[in-house]
């Protein structure tokens, strides 16, 4: 199942750093398979606060994910981020294919008496 490092950012001075990082953060995600689905582009923020943007990248699983987190390349080269933009990652699976949201409301509703 798909999963997903979602970073919400919230870039500063563009600096030498913060360019070699994103010049540089492909190569540490390509042998666990990960790409970017968004990526520098301009949110339209609906609903509350929403300083900064968004950053996904797709994995083949969560053992990926985790994996290129985890891995020596990237660790080495987070802080050059990390030094500059302050902003919060998660990782996360996806539904699976024919994901039905009535089923899991219906499943909530059974466990909650409702």
């Amino acid at each position: 199942m798909t999963a997903y490092a979602i970073g919400h950012i919230r870039p500063e001075t563009m600096n030498e750093d913060i360019l070699r990082y994103i010049e540089e953060i492909q190569s540490t995600m390509d042998p666990f398979g990960g790409r970017f689905l968004v990526h520098g582009a301009e949110t339209e923020v609906k609903e509350g606060p929403w300083p900064g943007t968004v950053v996904v990248i797709a994995f083949p699983d969560i053992e990926s994910a985790r994996a290129w987190y985890d891995s020596p390349a990237y660790r080495a080269l987070l802080p050059l981020r990390t030094r500059h933009i302050p902003g919060e990652v998660i990782l996360v699976d996806g539904v699976p294919p024919g994901y039905d949201a009535a089923k899991t409301a219906a499943g909530l509703r059974e466990a909650a008496g409702l």
